[in-house]
């Protein structure tokens, strides 16, 4: 007897959820997104501000999007996320949409249900679809993981009471418990 086929979605399935309902797609399978808690949307609030401002001092072109913000990061119908923060250099990346292809940065607050996602299928996804970097931040382990793709210098993890630095913008140094403000 043959085993049933895993059913493969498209970013049709993703538009036609109900009204309300999110969900991610990641190489044709759906995983389901549950609303985020106080914590999380302070910590986006505030690393969102505080990545714009920099990018507005220094006369940058880049632009910071937090969630919800659609994301087609293999330029397929199997690939759609919508990451915590995503930050775009290529303005020919963004359409009315969203972002055709992938982030310069991209950064994840973990949630108590996302650890899988955030820590093994898109950090996966992430690298191999060409985010320059990768920011998990778990506000219960009270650290940041940054990953640098773009010069492959593997995992920088911080706590929070340290200052973190980012890869892209050398510069830009933020601490993990401004972020909890």
């Amino acid at each position: 007897m043959a085993l049933p086929k895993e059913r493969i979605y498209t970013i049709a399935d993703i538009y036609a959820l109900p009204e309300g309902r999110r969900a991610e797609l990641i190489d044709g399978r759906m995983y389901m997104m549950a609303p985020p808690n106080t914590v999380h949307q302070r910590i986006v609030m505030n690393l969102s501000a505080e990545i714009r401002d920099y990018i507005r001092k220094k006369r940058g072109a880049c632009e910071v999007f937090p969630a919800p913000f659609a994301v087609f990061l293999n330029q397929d119908d199997k690939n759609y996320v919508e990451p915590d923060i995503s930050v775009i250099c290529d303005k020919q990346k963004l359409t009315e949409k969203g972002c055709q292809g992938s982030p310069d940065w991209v950064i994840e607050i973990v949630s108590p249900g996302t650890k899988h996602m955030d820590y093994g299928i898109k950090l996966f996804k992430y690298r191999n679809s060409g985010v320059r970097e990768y920011w998990i931040i778990n506000p219960v382990t009270g650290t940041v993981n940054a990953y640098d793709f773009e010069h492959d210098r593997g995992t920088s993890q911080y706590g929070f009471d340290e200052e973190i630095t980012g890869c892209i913008f050398e510069d830009f140094i933020i601490r993990g418990s401004e972020l909890m403000k």
